[in-house]
């Protein structure tokens, strides 16, 4: 039987107002549905019917018995409410499996990229208190089991390494799953959770130096996914395919794995994007729905001039992460014989769709309209003043799948969030009549490199520790495939010039990201300065975008 909720307030998560929150629920916004109990839910309305695709293919029925086979075992750890758990998986089957796993007996994943390295993990973890990290054994050539080890001595609190395939010295999913699976019906904690609680920590894209802890709750996350799903007309017929990584907040919840799963879709996981490979999968799976990022968008529409697959399976390709060219929007439909549906959202909450019933122009040239009539919009100057309809402003906003503030951050929160809860995005944005929105740029010192936010201060101070730079910046330049490309203009100590594939070394021996690398390097005497004695990136991008 199933214990009374749980409501202890997770320590530095900052709730709903609770008479915004019961709003929300007399409106049937927030259904009180707990996200580990999920797999349950389908596999009592679907058992036989197909779930996860692929290799490792399994029914509904089969996938709820590895979840709570899966939850047993975590539970056997000693993992339970509240612990935060590192999760870095590739697109493999066993990512719902751990992701509802851990959900189920009450543990936070704590959603890490598999391009994360150990300057991330081991900040992540820190900031989380995480307990326990589970992750693959080699994903593409990178042995994640070294990196383990490495984070675990960076981060003592953490108890427990599982490894999804050849363990090592650590635990086997695999056999914990199986060492379980006589619990895989029971009853855990995460059956008992607070609905309204976070039920997991998604990443944020680190605007502001390092990356950030943004919680979702079971009942904004349910919301998210579902109401992605109506929009996207997702049906027991589709089939969606997770190209992105699993572990961003697109591919899984816009409408993603869950919204998928949620009306009786299969869902593929896809390891390599590259056309070669999606386009196989695309034939094979008879796949319907997908989800991508401009450059590789872009990169699609090309290949379909060598690659000879057969994708008329294909209806709607989601593009989003980055704003896409009108270029590429309009030659989507003729080259893949899909809707294309631009996506303008943010993990910290807002989603915005372009609709089945908009024009090719209004889905050529906007970047969507506001998921719900319930979220709400700002836009705002410098000085936080609601600019006149049609103006270029920041992009502020509030609603009942929008965050009020990071985990664990309240310095920041002050600056991220207005007194009456509005979430200051940092993207300028221009409304039009429609209620459409035109993305114009960032507010924010970030590189949107092919849909991964670099954000500029975390790799200027990495940059800053070479003993051969004085100074240094770090600007976006337009670049025709990956939207922005990241740039490098350092001032250097003495005679010596450094070069990038110097400070490449150097950013890789701090463990940094790869996707973080800049493209490229500029070297100057010394960096231009505004008149109040700031570097001028607006003079440096001009200034390199021209050469």
């Amino acid at each position: 039987m199933t214990s009374p909720i749980q409501s202890l307030r997770l320590d530095g998560f900052v709730p709903v107002p609770d008479d915004v929150a019961a709003g929300y629920r007399k409106r049937g916004l927030w259904r009180g549905v707990r996200l580990g109990d999920l797999p349950r839910v389908w596999a009592d309305r679907w058992p036989d019917r197909p779930a996860v695709l692929g290799h490792s293919a399994l029914t509904f029925a089969e996938l709820d018995e590895r979840v709570g086979a899966a939850a047993a075992g975590f539970v056997g750890l000693g993992l339970g409410p509240h612990d935060r758990v590192i999760v870095q998986m590739p697109n493999t089957a066993d990512f719902p499996v751990v992701l509802f796993g851990l959900l189920r007996c009450g543990a936070l994943p704590v959603l890490c990229l598999p391009g994360h390295r150990e300057a991330e993990l081991t900040h992540l973890a820190t900031l989380a208190s995480a307990t326990a990290l589970i992750t693959a054994d080699i994903v593409a050539g990178f042995d994640h089991r070294e990196l383990a080890a490495r984070v675990c001595a960076d981060v003592p609190a953490i108890r427990h390494v599982v490894i999804a395939g050849e363990a090592g010295p650590y635990r086997s999913l695999a056999g914990l799953i199986a060492d379980h699976r006589h619990a895989a019906g029971e009853d855990w904690p995460g059956s008992a959770a607070d609905p309204s609680e976070p039920a997991l920590l998604l990443i944020s894209g680190g605007t502001t130096g390092r990356p950030k802890l943004i919680p979702r709750t079971h009942d904004d996350y349910d919301l998210n996914a579902r109401a992605s799903a109506d929009v996207c007309g997702l049906t027991a017929d589709d089939v969606y395919m997770a190209t992105l990584p699993s572990a961003h907040n697109f591919p899984l919840a816009c409408p993603g794995i869950i919204g998928a799963l949620g009306v009786g879709a299969a869902v593929h996981l896809l390891a390599d994007p590259s056309p070669e490979s999606a386009f196989a999968a695309i034939e094979r799976h008879r796949v319907t729905v997908t989800a991508v990022v401009p450059p590789l968008a872009q990169l699609w529409v090309a290949a379909t001039e060598w690659e000879d697959a057969d994708l008329s399976s294909l209806r709607l390709l989601q593009v989003g992460g980055a704003k896409l060219a009108a270029v590429t929007a309009r030659a989507i439909p003729d080259a893949l014989g899909c809707t294309v549906q631009q996506v303008f959202g943010m993990a910290e909450g807002l989603l915005n769709y372009t609709r089945s019933d908009d024009s090719a122009e209004v889905v050529a040239t906007t970047q969507g309209r506001p998921l719900l009539a319930e979220d709400e919009i700002l836009v705002v100057d410098t000085e936080g003043r609601p600019v006149t309809p049609g103006t270029v402003g920041e992009l502020l906003t509030r609603g009942p799948y929008t965050i009020r503030g990071y985990y664990r951050a309240a310095e920041h929160n002050r600056r991220a969030f207005t007194a009456d809860g509005f979430y200051r995005s940092g993207d300028l944005v221009q409304v039009q009549p429609s209620g459409h929105l035109v993305v114009t740029g960032r507010v924010k010192d970030v590189v949107n490199r092919g849909g991964e936010g670099v954000p500029a201060d975390e790799l200027e101070q990495l940059l800053l520790g070479h003993p051969d730079i004085r100074d240094a910046a770090v600007i976006g330049l337009p670049d025709a495939t990956l939207g922005e490309r990241v740039c490098a203009v350092v001032v250097p100590r003495a005679a010596v010039v450094p070069t990038l594939a110097g400070l490449i070394e150097h950013l890789r021996a701090s463990g940094l990201a790869t996707f973080k690398f800049p493209d490229s390097l500029q070297v100057l005497d010394a960096l231009p300065l505004t008149a109040v004695g700031k570097i001028d990136k607006k003079a440096l991008v001009v200034r390199f975008t021209a050469t």
